[in-house]
Order: structure tokens, then C-alpha cells, then sequence
């Protein structure tokens, strides 16, 4: 019966978002501003498919195609590409194969969300799911990008913890950082996970070292905390024997616009080039669109910072050589962090773009949002989503950047 529901709020969710992607392109004149934007269309679909691919998903489709990398193309991870190539063997159009393989890697990846987390009132795990899909980008799932993928691998990872199915954990994880760089912080609930598993509950800091350097030091442990970094590696090995530099995903991206710096950018410069921004610069598109990231960033942000202390405990704020902490919740903790290394991630570019879309993945907000307990206050955060979804998915489907 869940999966059945489950199914059906899949279907509405991608039968809306094609609806607005087919009134949007009756309203909104086409802008396709992005490189290859009319080569979209080679794939001989119709162009509200077509926009699926917008942006950077035509990048994924022509790497999938060709089988390798052009010039500076190393910013996208390899194994979404990989896999378009793969079932494309099977369906000969690699538009329809990234739609499909991010499709059904969602709903898959919905069906273990609805799994892997429970609530003390009945139903209430329903609101995660409407918070999820009216998110203002939650649209990025269903497109040729490696939104829906990782999703899967994602949660995937998270429930087979919880399993303790740890070879299908490290496959998973593997897989995970393959696909985007955020892969990598998937160690953070792995970590927690076997501290957890150790009871480490103590709040004796060397109890707490040596169960750490246990699990260190333990062959079948290590590995595990070891796999969200061998993706990764494979891909830097694969960039340095191609084109001598093993972090061209980082050093290339420049080349893509959005402002952003091969160096480190700390949060606070970020925050102070955005003001800068609103204060001096025009009001055109990009200003509006500068505004909606900064928003969104500062939206999970916050959530993120209720979400973190509603799963710790202080004993004592008065004397803060004293402060003691108590882990209420390790699974949820560890899923806090991880979402903001999510978050703060790629602001260390020294940007805010496409923070909306990266966002998705602090599932923590989700989470947070569902355990609200005025079903009034849900219902008005819910209608705020979705009118900002049509919106952004509108303008993205006609080839507008929005962030």
C-alpha cells in the first residue's frame, strides 16, 4: 500500500512539473542561455523533454555520447555519464536515457527514504515527501542531471547503514563520490554510525579517542570509512593520467562562469560580496537571481542551525570551558553535518550559485520541516514551495540561469 502512495505522489509530481514546463513555453519566449542550447533538440524529442536537459544536462548527455571529455568538461563527475552510455546501448537516445536512469533512480531512492526514517505519529512521514517535491528546485531530480542519481545513492547508503549491510554501504558510497564531490562527506555517517555501533556514549574524551583509533585500525572498519574516498580517487587518477592535473574538476571550473574561484572563499567573504552586490549592482535578471540564492542559502542555513541543537543537548551555556554536549540522536546528527558540508560546500568558490539546487541534499530540512508540529504553519511553508517551484521550474524550462 506505502509503495503504491509512494508511486502516485511520484507520478503527480512529474505530470505537474511537465505541465508547467508545457504552459511556461506557451508564456515565456525561449533563452536558451547556455552553450548547446539548440543542440538540445538533435535528440528528436519535443521541447518540453527537450528542457530536461537544460544547462548543465546536455554537458552529461554529450560526455555519455562521445565517451569522453573535452576541453574543461572534467567539472562533471564521471559515473552519471558512464551509466547514460551503458543503458543507452538498450534505448539508442541518450536524452531518454539520462531521464530515465534520474527518474527511476528518485523513485527508488523515495522508496528507501520512506524506509529508513520513522515518526512517533502515525502518517506524518507523508509531509516529507511534500516538503521534498515542492521544494523550488526539487524539479532537478526528474531532469538529465545528477540530482535524481545521487539521490538514490544517497539515501541507499543511509538505509543499508542502518541494515549494517556494509559491503553494499562502501559499493554505494563508492558510487556516491563518483558522481558528485559531496560523496565524500558521506564518512560522516558512517563515522557516527560505528561509534554508535560501539556505544561510545561516554563523555570521557579518551574513551572516545581510542574507540575512535578501534575502528581506525580495524581492517573490515577501515575500509568502510574508507570507500566515499576511493570514487573520488578513481576520478583524480583518471583526470592526472588524462590531463596531467588530478583536480581538473576543481581548477576547471572558472570556465563556467558563475564568479567562481579556484581558491578557497570563507562563508563570511561570500556573505559580504552578496550585500556588496545588492547595494551596488543593477537591477537586472541576475540581480533577482542573485537574491533568490542568497535567500535560499540563508533558508536551510537556518533550518540547519534548529535542526543541529534539537539533536543536542547543553548542560551547561554558562561556563563555556565547561560546556558539555549530550548526543540525543547519532543518525540525525550525523545527517545534520553531513547536510552542511552539503550546504557550505560549494560556497567555498566564493559563490551562492546554484546553492538552491545543492540544497537538496541537506535532507535534514526535510526532516526538520516534517517534525513541525502546526499543521497550519506546514501548509503555508508548503504553498511558499510550490509557488517559488513553478516559478524557477518555468524559467529554467526556457532556458533562464536561476541559480
Amino acid at each position: 500500500m506505502a509503495f503504491l502512495i509512494l508511486l502516485l505522489i511520484f507520478l503527480s509530481w512529474r505530470a505537474f512539473d511537465n505541465w508547467v514546463l508545457f504552459i511556461s513555453s506557451k508564456l515565456l519566449s525561449y533563452a536558451g542561455l547556455f552553450p548547446y542550447g539548440r543542440y538540445i533538440y538533435n535528440f528528436g524529442l519535443d521541447q518540453v523533454t527537450s528542457a530536461l536537459a537544460n544547462f548543465d544536462g546536455i554537458h552529461y548527455l554529450y560526455i555519455a555520447h562521445r565517451g569522453n571529455y573535452m576541453s574543461w568538461e572534467q567539472a562533471y563527475f564521471p559515473f552519471y555519464p558512464l551509466l547514460i552510455r551503458f543503458v543507452n546501448l538498450i534505448f539508442r537516445n541518450e536524452l531518454i536515457t539520462g531521464i530515465l536512469i534520474s527518474n527511476v533512480s528518485f523513485l527508488v531512492g523515495l522508496i528507501f527514504l520512506f524506509k529508513l526514517f520513522k515518526f512517533k505519529i502515525p502518517n506524518t512521514k507523508y509531509w516529507m515527501f511534500v516538503f521534498l517535491l515542492m521544494f523550488p528546485t526539487s524539479f532537478f531530480f526528474g531532469t538529465a542531471y545528477t540530482e535524481g542519481l545521487f539521490f538514490f545513492l544517497l539515501i541507499s547508503t543511509l538505509y543499508f547503514l542502518k541494515k549494517e549491510k556494509y559491503l553494499l554501504v562502501g559499493v554505494m558510497s563508492v558510487l556516491a563520490s563518483m558522481t558528485r564531490l559531496i560523496g565524500v562527506f558521506l564518512v560522516i555517517p558512517i563515522i557516527f554510525h560505528l561509534i554508535q555501533k560501539l556505544k561510545v556514549k561516554s563523555q570521557n574524551l579518551n574513551s572516545k579517542v581510542k574507540s575512535f583509533l578501534y575502528l581506525i585500525f580495524n581492517t573490515k572498519y577501515f575500509m568502510l570509512v574508507f570507500s566515499p574516498f576511493i570514487g573520488l580517487m578513481i576520478y583524480c587518477f583518471y583526470l592526472w593520467k588524462t590531463t596531467g592535473d588530478p583536480f581538473m574538476f576543481l581548477t576547471s571550473q572558472p570556465v563556467f562562469g558563475a564568479n567562481r574561484s579556484t581558491n578557497i572563499i570563507l562563508l563570511p567573504q561570500v556573505v559580504w560580496r552578496y550585500i556588496k552586490i545588492f547595494f551596488t549592482a543593477s537591477h537586472n535578471y541576475q540581480y533577482y537571481v542573485s537574491i533568490f540564492e542568497f535567500i535560499m542559502f540563508f533558508l536551510v542555513f537556518t533550518v540547519l542551525i534548529f535542526d543541529l541543537f534539537k539533536h543536542l543537548k547543553i548542560n551547561n551555556w554558562k561556563l563555556i570551558r565547561n560546556l558539555k554536549l549530550e548526543i540525543r540522536n547519532y543518525d540525525r546528527l550525523a545527517l545534520n553535518l553531513f547536510s552542511f558540508a552539503n550546504l557550505i560546500l560549494p560556497t567555498l568558490t566564493g559563490t551562492f550559485s546554484s546553492v538552491p539546487r545543492y540544497a537538496l541534499f541537506s535532507i535534514s530540512i526535510f526532516l526538520f520541516l516534517t517534525e513541525i508540529k502546526s499543521r497550519i504553519l506546514k501548509i503555508i511553508i508548503a504553498i511558499v514551495f510550490i509557488v517559488f517551484h513553478v516559478i524557477i521550474l518555468s524559467l529554467f524550462g526556457q532556458g533562464y540561469f536561476i541559480g
